[in-house]
């Protein structure tokens, strides 16, 4: 959808300095380093005034460094550490997907609906899943809930830190969330099952969505009743979005590369927020060359560009303020910045699946839905969750004695007996055994 949008843009014929805006592309794959070697090679070879990205919270604080260092903006779509929100420490930074820190409150909303007091956290060790951690764990102290056990997923050696099924046993709250990418998610999932504390005796609730393709499917049913919360679009939510820039970004999509192409109804979320993030920036060269119309000199000129440290954006700062009072109706909902905070403020919606069984094994059904309120919503399309055990019945979050064998004491004593004398009435009382 990047160069979707950028091809749209040739189609729409729109030209900085008489010239169509041109791309180069690099997957990083979560490397910090590799991602910033890839944006140094692309900016000594040719005139970069943007990016698109990082898609990793862990790249993003380098980029947004590097891009502050090079006077150019960065527009992450899928960077969601709450850190990086700030302005101050990140002046060239936005983004179009939302940060964690807004979805603190659709958390503990839902733990409130269904009386849930106590979780535990499982995350993985980088600046997303300690970030997102951090903002829950503030949330939940506001709000009287409790956090009763914190576990360390280790992105390095791919394992979870101590017993996960020592751990999970011997804490009586059976509410796990998981704050992972979908990769670590998928990990995680597979080592809770090898050690079975997925269902019916623990609810676990997913940050990232995870492909059943993963499991083996005589595992499935122990899926049932997870719930996923993810930052979704507004058409999702049945909420504004531009549907002439999405027909036509996915007509460009099948011309150019119908073989990656997997459908209208199936394309990821990121992918949309990427475009908008694309998008955001073309509309703002736009904007801001507009004022140069009847200037002898180009509205975009950089000096120093034969280091990718020394380069620099002339006229940086104006361009900057552009991005900053930006607004349009994009594909993923309305997009709008703000000068003080890197977020996106508007089009913040989130969705929450449930595995739930079907004809085919299983199958993520929508239930409820959180957009622009304060509060979820039952789905429009589905009002029924399925819980860990197949049931309708919402946990309680509490380890049950279900299939526990207890162990009752009796303590054995020496008879004994009380005598009392009432003396106002002559009488004596006998109590005891």
């Amino acid at each position: 959808m990047f160069k979707a949008a950028l091809v749209l843009s040739q189609q729409y014929n729109i030209k900085i300095d008489g010239e169509f805006i041109g791309w180069q592309a690099a997957q990083t794959g979560g490397n910090a380093i590799g991602a910033l070697r890839s944006t140094c090679q692309a900016v000594i070879t040719a005139n970069v005034i943007g990016i698109v990205g990082p898609a990793y919270s862990r790249e993003a604080s380098i980029i947004a460094a590097f891009a502050h260092s090079d006077n150019i903006p960065a527009i992450s779509y899928a960077a969601t550490e709450p850190d990086l929100s700030d302005r101050n420490a990140y002046p060239n930074f936005y983004r179009t997907v939302t940060s964690d820190a807004a979805v603190t409150l659709p958390i503990v909303k839902l733990f409130t609906r269904y009386n849930w007091t106590s979780c535990i956290i499982i995350y993985q060790n980088d600046e997303f899943g300690s970030g997102g951690t951090e903002v829950i764990s503030n949330a939940f102290s506001e709000n009287n809930l409790i956090i009763s056990k914190f576990i360390v997923f280790d992105i390095a050696t791919q394992h979870i830190r101590g017993d996960l099924k020592d751990i999970l046993s011997t804490t009586p709250t059976r509410i796990i969330i998981v704050w992972a990418d979908d990769y670590h998610t998928s990990l995680i999932l597979q080592i809770a099952l090898n050690f079975d504390v997925l269902g019916p005796y623990f609810t676990w609730i997913l940050s990232s969505k995870v492909s059943f393709n993963f499991f083996n499917q005589t595992m499935y049913t122990k899926l049932i009743g997870m719930l996923i919360l993810e930052p979704i679009i507004g058409s999702v939510v049945n909420a504004p979005f531009n549907t002439t820039l999405l027909n036509a970004a996915y007509q460009i999509w099948q011309q150019y590369e119908p073989e990656t192409f997997p459908g209208s109804t199936k394309v990821n979320y990121y992918a949309l927020f990427a475009f908008d993030a694309t998008w955001a920036l073309i509309q703002s060269l736009q904007q801001f060359c507009s004022t140069y119309t009847n200037s002898s000199s180009p509205c975009i000129s950089i000096v120093n560009n034969s280091f990718c440290f020394d380069r620099h954006l002339l006229n940086a700062t104006s361009f900057l303020n552009t991005i900053s009072t930006t607004e349009f109706l994009g594909v993923s909902g309305p997009v709008k910045f703000s000068a003080n905070v890197t977020d996106r403020i508007d089009g913040i919606y989130y969705v929450i699946r449930n595995i739930q069984p079907s004809t085919n094994n299983i199958e993520l059904v929508p239930v409820l839905q959180w957009s622009n309120s304060d509060n979820w919503k039952t789905y429009t399309q589905a009002d029924v969750i399925i819980w860990p055990g197949n049931t309708l019945i919402p946990p309680t979050g509490f380890a049950g004695l279900k299939g526990i064998n207890l162990r009752i004491c009796i303590i054995e004593s020496m008879p004994f007996i009380i005598r009392t004398d009432i003396i106002e009435q002559n009488q004596t009382k006998l109590s005891g055994y």
